[in-house]
């Protein structure tokens, strides 16, 4: 690109910058300072403004960037991403959100504590929370380097690892600065934004086939250099038993992981009841539903207008898929109408990537002051305020987003994305489901389904071939890899579960049967939520 097309892009970027830090700057004036107002926005949205923020917080890097960059390399099998994503909010809908709306307050430790021994089980959810966090972090500043690596002109390290840093101050200034309030219009936009960036280049494609799906797919076929193969199951995951293990394992993460995501989470507090939490997932769904049937389309339509080849050219995981597409859909590198294009989707993906890392800075800072520092706190005098406790969470999460950022630079974000969805189904999923309906449950077993699922899932990871012993890991000149599957899913989900019912089965605490009568019609009703 010349010179004058990166001057373009980056006025694009510079233009959203600007006005998500004047909201910042904005709701920081206006915010009284108060706990409610920092983790919840004084749970004054509406059921639409919370959908359009759901959406925005759930369509990530890994969405737009790595699920079609999946799709242009390996056809069929990138889809999975795309289904498992849209189907996981089935389970939301009807086992999470109203649920978790009625029974908590800011954070997915509230609902657990509410039957529990508190401090034990805040401790062990503020940890998972903040562990399944950084995870979903890395994968946005792996997107964010890639993407401006590729404005720039430029794939070397130096390039994307101040990009990564740069994404890393930017979130905190918006977290610490306008928590709740700051984040969720932040993410209204974007997902305006993304929406709308979609929408454009999903038309441009079909309009290139002339609206003849069928035309696309056999192109797609053919220049995948695959053939047939290209649209059938199996060319990433059917390979061997191994490789459809790890399909299975993935899908498992995929649909479940969502309901323990705890940004997600957060946000159904952001609504003042719990209908409104669920009209919030209604509107959700639909958004997200659309965006990923584009996502076909898209990658697809990169398979066969860019090529595999100049996808996987440009970035070995196929993270820069849709920006290389808008290029060609405009006319060409050269041309003005695909520098415009180009800068106008790369804007785009980096305000997607912004208004995500926001709201997972807050979430997990949120459980850092909330969950943990105010267990551990507890009866040794007179402490900090968990708003100030919070905002310094903020910026140590972003230290250490940063540089796992920069160590995972060359992982597809989907893929990263993936992990992060396969412990929080692991860790989160067994304890909150557990909690809210299991009348037995008990505080050691809420303390062992934390642990139980998330220590396998964390150690499965650092024994598979994301880490050692291939060529694609992070450490590739060394091998400690022991475990064959990539996504440690369909291991460690069940043992979380497991791990809960061992726990219960095994202590000698009472269940507090008045206590969980009393979280049971609080839960199904909303009589006494905050």
């Amino acid at each position: 690109m010349t010179g004058q097309h990166q001057t373009l892009a980056f006025v694009l970027f510079s233009a959203f910058v600007v006005v998500t830090l004047g909201i910042t700057t904005w709701v920081s004036r206006r915010r009284h300072g108060s706990a409610e107002e920092f983790y919840a926005g004084g749970r004054l949205f509406s059921p639409m403004e919370n959908g359009f923020a759901i959406a925005g917080d759930y369509m990530s890097a890994a969405s737009f960037l790595g699920v079609t960059g999946l799709i242009a390399l390996f056809g069929y099998d990138g889809l999975l991403y795309a289904v498992g994503f849209l189907v996981a909010w089935l389970v939301v809908l009807f086992l999470v959100a109203e649920l978790v709306r009625n029974c908590g307050r800011f954070t997915l430790a509230d609902v657990v504590a509410a039957r529990m021994s508190e401090r034990p089980v805040r401790i062990a959810a503020g940890t998972s929370s903040v562990t399944v966090s950084v995870l979903y972090l890395v994968a946005q500043m792996v997107g964010a380097g890639s993407l401006v690596a590729l404005l720039l002109g430029r794939t070397g390290a130096a390039a994307q690892a101040w990009t990564v840093i740069g994404v890393g101050a930017l979130m905190v200034i918006y977290v610490s600065l306008g928590g709740m309030r700051a984040t969720t219009w932040i993410q209204i936009v974007k997902a305006v934004l993304l929406l709308g960036g979609t929408i454009a280049l999903t038309v441009l494609v079909l309009l290139r086939f002339h609206g003849d799906l069928d035309r696309l797919l056999v192109t797609a076929a053919e220049r995948s250099g695959h053939g047939d193969a290209f649209l059938a199951p199996g060319l990433k995951y059917g390979g061997d038993w191994t490789a459809r293990f790890d399909f299975i394992s993935l899908g498992l993460a995929l649909v479940l992981g969502t309901a323990g995501l705890p940004h997600i989470l957060s946000r159904f507090y952001t609504v003042p009841t719990a209908r409104a939490a669920r009209r919030s997932v209604v509107w959700s769904i639909g958004l997200i539903g659309g965006f990923y049937l584009m996502t076909f389309v898209l990658g697809f339509g990169a398979a066969a207008i860019v090529g595999p080849e100049a996808v996987r050219d440009s970035n070995a995981a196929g993270n820069t898929a849709v920006p290389l597409l808008a290029l060609d859909l405009g006319g060409g590198a050269d041309s003005t109408g695909g520098a415009v294009l180009f800068a106008i989707v790369a804007a785009v993906a980096f305000a997607t990537i912004l208004a995500v890392v926001a709201g997972i800075t807050l979430a997990s800072s949120a459980s850092v002051a909330h969950d943990l520092y105010a267990s551990l706190r507890r009866g040794r005098g007179p402490a900090r305020s968990e708003v100030t406790v919070a905002r310094v969470a903020a910026v140590g999460i972003g230290v250490i987003a940063i540089a796992l950022g920069l160590l995972a630079r060359d992982l597809n974000v989907a893929f990263l994305v993936g992990l992060a969805f396969a412990v929080a189904a692991s860790a989160n999923l067994p304890v909150l489901l557990y909690s809210l309906f299991w009348r037995g449950f008990t505080t050691r077993g809420a303390v062992w389904a934390v642990y139980g699922g998330l220590v396998p899932a964390l150690g499965l990871v650092v024994l598979s071939p994301v880490v050692s012993g291939s060529p694609g890991s992070l450490f590739p000149a060394v091998d400690f890899q022991y475990f064959p599957l990539e996504n440690p899913g369909i291991v460690s989900i069940p043992l979380g579960f497991v791990a809960g019912w061992l726990g219960t089965v095994t202590s000698d605490e009472a269940p507090d049967e008045a206590t969980y009568a009393e979280t049971e019609v609080r839960s199904l009703t909303g009589a006494g939520a905050v």
